[in-house]
C-alpha cells in the first residue's frame, strides 16, 4: 500500500514582489521562492502551495488580501484558464518595465555581460488584434473549468471543442468564444466553422486515437486585406469527403472576404502539415503582406 502523500500547505497574506518568466509573478517565504500565476507585484495573497521543492514552491492564489495598485482588468472572458496572454492582468506599460528587467538581469546576472545604458522598450500602439496568425485545435475531449466542475446544476452533453490546447494537457482543447489576438472576423470564421461542424454531426478529433474528421484550423490575415483560412481534415471515406467539402463550400459562401480557402488530409499522428499536400478550394494558395516598401507573397507553410 502507498503512502498518503504529504498535505502542501497554505501559506497566508503573501507579498508578490517581482514579476519571472513564462507568465508567472514572484514572492520569497523563509527563504525559498515561490511562482504563482496570474497575480502581479503588489497584490497580497493566500496562497496553495501545488509543489513543493528543496528551493522553491509553486502555488496558486486562492484569496486575495490586497490588490496591486498596478493591477489592470483584463478583458477575455478565457483568461485565466487559456494558457496565453498570462499578463493581462497587469498594466501594459507595467509588462513592458518588468519584461525589460527580465531581459536586464539574464544578460548581467545570468550572462556577466557589462551593458551600456539600456533605452526603454517601445510599447506597441496596438494590444490587442496584433496578430497575423492564430491556429486552433479540434478535439472531442473539451477542457471542462472548474466553473463548469462545480456546477452541480447544468449536465454538460457537448464535449467538443475548438480552440487552444490547455497548457500541460496534450489532448485537451479549450473551447475559445472570443479571442483578442486577432480581429472578430477570425472568432466569426471558427465559431462557424465549430457551430457546423456540431450541427452536422462531423466527427471531432480525438488526438489520443488519432480518428475523428476535424482536425485544426489556421488562420492569417495582411495588411493588404487578404485573408487565409486553411482546415486540417482526417478524410477516411467517400461519405467524409462529401461532409468536409460541403463545409468547405458552406465556409466559402458564409465568407466571401476569404481570399484563400485551403484544406489537408492528414493522417499523421500529429498537425504539422509542413510534408503534406495542400489543396486550394478556393481563390488563391497564398496572400500578400507588405513592410517597408516590399511585398511579400505568404504560403500556408511561410513563416512571416
Amino acid at each position: 500500500m502507498s503512502r498518503n502523500k504529504k498535505k502542501l500547505p497554505i501559506l497566508e497574506k503573501v507579498s508578490i514582489t517581482t514579476v519571472a518568466a513564462e507568465g508567472k509573478a514572484l514572492a520569497r517565504v523563509d527563504d525559498k521562492v515561490v511562482f504563482v500565476p496570474f497575480v502581479v507585484p503588489g497584490d497580497v495573497v493566500d496562497l496553495q502551495v501545488k509543489k513543493k521543492k528543496h528551493s522553491f514552491m509553486e502555488a496558486v492564489a486562492i484569496k486575495f488580501h490586497e490588490y496591486s495598485q498596478d493591477r489592470a482588468t483584463p478583458r477575455c472572458e478565457h483568461f485565466g484558464v487559456c494558457g496565453g496572454c498570462k499578463w493581462q492582468c497587469l498594466k501594459y506599460e507595467e509588462q513592458l518595465r518588468w519584461k525589460q528587467q527580465q531581459i536586464v538581469d539574464n544578460l548581467t546576472r545570468i550572462g556577466k555581460i557589462e551593458l551600456p545604458e539600456i533605452s526603454p522598450i517601445l510599447g506597441s500602439e496596438q494590444q490587442y488584434a496584433y496578430r497575423n496568425k492564430l491556429e486552433f485545435g479540434f478535439s472531442n475531449r473539451r477542457w471542462m473549468t472548474e466553473t463548469e466542475i462545480q456546477d452541480g446544476e447544468n449536465v454538460i452533453t457537448e464535449r467538443n471543442a475548438l480552440g487552444f490546447h490547455i497548457t500541460g494537457a496534450f489532448d485537451k482543447i479549450l473551447d475559445i468564444k472570443k479571442c483578442w489576438l486577432m480581429d472578430d472576423i477570425t472568432n466569426d470564421i471558427r465559431n462557424y466553422i465549430r457551430d457546423y461542424a456540431i450541427e452536422h454531426n462531423l466527427t471531432f478529433y480525438d488526438l489520443r486515437q488519432n480518428a475523428g474528421l476535424m482536425r485544426s484550423m489556421m488562420v492569417r490575415n495582411s495588411n493588404t486585406g487578404e485573408l487565409m483560412v486553411l482546415i486540417q481534415f482526417r478524410i477516411e471515406n467517400n461519405d467524409e469527403r462529401q461532409e468536409a467539402m460541403s463545409l468547405m463550400q458552406h465556409v466559402a459562401d458564409q465568407f466571401p472576404a476569404i481570399t484563400s480557402l485551403l484544406y489537408v488530409d492528414n493522417h499523421k499522428c500529429n498537425d504539422t502539415f509542413g510534408d503534406q499536400e495542400i489543396i486550394c478550394f478556393k481563390g488563391t494558395d497564398h496572400i500578400f503582406e507588405e513592410m517597408e516598401g516590399l511585398k511579400f507573397k505568404v504560403g500556408p507553410k511561410s513563416f512571416y
